[in-house]
């Protein structure tokens, strides 16, 4: 039999408590601990029903999905050890019965809380909600654990905005938790949406505001629980576990990526320079593992709460532009299915600018494409996509024209403390991570996973981006034709300004002429 690692051997006959198990993280979450920590005692996971599906149902859902394949064929039995926990963070007391509360209270030794309303433009009242009292309930439930080891709270690297370099610590709020809590309680809806952006600033959304202000209440519980916070920057798809480019959503640079292959996104205000913060999602998972072995097993503890900024900050940096260079270079070589149009879109340092080629790429194309469709008694769909990237656009313009500095010593002096085992198990260092490839399984996995696109399409999808290519460039040379001839027609200046540069050219020979006879 294989010789433990010391933090597998840690998780023997742990008896563990997840929430948001059903979301792109816990599931990966769920599966890495089943697989690598296979000899834990049992994962209690807190799930509702959904669209009418029982939660029973859902988790048999969830382990059909390819990413628990290598469980499916390798240790089917370890899926027993899986609870479904009927609840919902939102609800008071989680919507526990007395019975559960219990169990968990009597058997739980490790907690990992990584459900949170993660929707960018929810209301105030939703994300406080969710966010804020849900956490409260979580600690509220897991101060009475009589074998907890371990609390870890799952918040974000952006939950700080104002810090344009974030350290691994807490940091104040001018807004109390509580009072907030209150407020959304008290306020009508309609009032407390007239009053967010104010109330917020200067967060861009209701989830980093909320997300900050979690962290001050898990903090307020520091030293009497054993609590950590860890905060992961953009979460993108695996490098290698539970599969090569694994993701389950179209969120963040994946969504951008889609939409550029595709070629609906012809433009976005970024800043190409500034780096792009992502975390592939298998590092961070390893990381939130890891860093719930280390504080369980750390008897000294230290007078300020554990802070883990999960990013790749100070191993393996990369700027917008690379980012997008990097897909480009991989979608033209493995082209999504289905093309709408040649992919080719790029970054915009201006808002002006970038609202100007909005007007152009986006809104026309996207009446015109709908106006067709309406002439062939077609659905029509554009404009409405067209919308729905627009509102996304508007969302991510926030991060991608800012840039912070996360420090995470933390994580590297963790990384630096493992052993060559549990390196190889729990790999949490990008720095050997080959960019262009791992580019690679990104798209190709959001390609299969999330599009459903078998690769078998590719040699089809190959011919119509050539096919295309020529198109667009012909309606380009068209455009830009029809811009410079209707200036040249209406606009007197241009005309002048022509007529010169001409009469410029006809005398090249004849100043030629006289050059060569003056050497003479």
């Amino acid at each position: 039999m294989e010789e433990k690692s010391e933090i597998q051997s840690y998780y023997n006959g742990k008896t563990i408590f997840i929430t948001g198990g059903s979301g792109f993280m816990g599931k990966v979450l769920i599966e890495k601990l089943l697989y690598s920590c296979s000899d834990l005692d049992k994962i209690y996971m807190l799930i509702r029903s959904k669209r009418g599906i029982s939660p029973d149902i859902r988790i048999t859902q969830i382990f059909k999905l390819p990413m628990f394949a290598r469980i499916r064929k390798e240790k089917p039995e370890v899926f027993k050890k899986l609870i479904p926990i009927i609840g919902d963070i939102s609800l008071i007391n989680l919507g526990l019965s007395d019975e559960q509360r219990e169990m968990l209270i009597n058997e739980t030794q490790i907690v990992f809380h990584v459900a949170a309303m993660v929707k960018l433009d929810t209301t105030l009242k939703q994300a406080v909600d969710f966010n804020l009292i849900g956490t409260k309930r979580m600690l509220d439930l897991s101060r009475d654990m009589k074998k907890l080891e371990v609390f870890v709270h799952l918040s974000t690297a952006f939950c700080h905005v104002d810090q344009v370099e974030l350290g691994e610590r807490v940091y104040d709020s001018t807004d109390d938790p509580q009072d907030v809590i209150r407020l959304v309680q008290w306020l009508d809806e309609e009032i407390i949406d007239f009053i967010t952006p104010k109330l917020i600033a200067p967060h861009p959304n209701t989830y980093t505001y909320t997300k900050r202000l979690t962290e001050k209440i898990v903090t307020d519980e520091y030293p009497n629980m054993p609590v950590v916070i860890t905060r992961p920057s953009i979460v993108v798809p695996a490098v290698k576990e539970p599969l090569p480019g694994w993701v389950d959503n179209l969120n963040g640079p994946i969504g951008m990526m889609i939409a550029s292959g595709k070629g609906v996104l012809r433009t976005m205000h970024c800043d190409p320079d500034y780096c792009a913060e992502v975390m592939p999602v298998d590092f961070a998972i390893n990381a939130l593992i890891t860093i719930a072995y280390k504080e369980a097993s750390n008897r000294n503890k230290s007078k300020n709460i554990p802070v883990y900024n999960v990013t790749q900050n100070s191993i393996e940096r990369m700027s917008w532009g690379k980012l997008i260079e990097n897909g480009r270079y991989i979608i033209n070589k493995y082209p999504f299915d289905g093309m709408l149009w040649y992919p080719d879109g790029n970054l915009r340092k201006s808002k002006w600018v970038h609202d100007i080629m909005h007007f152009f790429f986006h809104i026309i194309p996207a009446y015109f494409i709908d106006f067709l469709l309406l002439i062939f008694l077609q659905q029509r769909f554009m404009v409405r996509l067209q919308k729905k990237i627009a509102n996304g656009l508007n969302l991510l313009e926030y991060f991608t024209t800012r840039e912070w500095y996360f420090h995470n010593t933390n994580l590297l002096i963790l990384s630096g403390e493992m052993n060559s085992k549990d390196k190889e198990l729990f790999q949490i260092d990008g720095s050997k991570v080959n960019q262009i490839e791992f580019m690679k399984t990104s798209i190709l996995g959001a390609r299969q996973y999330c599009l459903k696109d078998d690769l078998s399409t590719v040699p089809r999808a190959r011919m119509q981006l050539k096919i295309l290519y020529i198109i667009h460039n012909i309606v380009l040379f068209c455009f830009y034709f029809g811009i410079f001839y209707f200036l040249y027609t209406h606009l007197e200046f241009v005309r002048v300004y022509v007529n010169y540069i001409t009469d410029k050219i006809k005398m090249l020979p004849m100043m030629g002429n006289i050059i060569r006879e003056t050497r003479i």
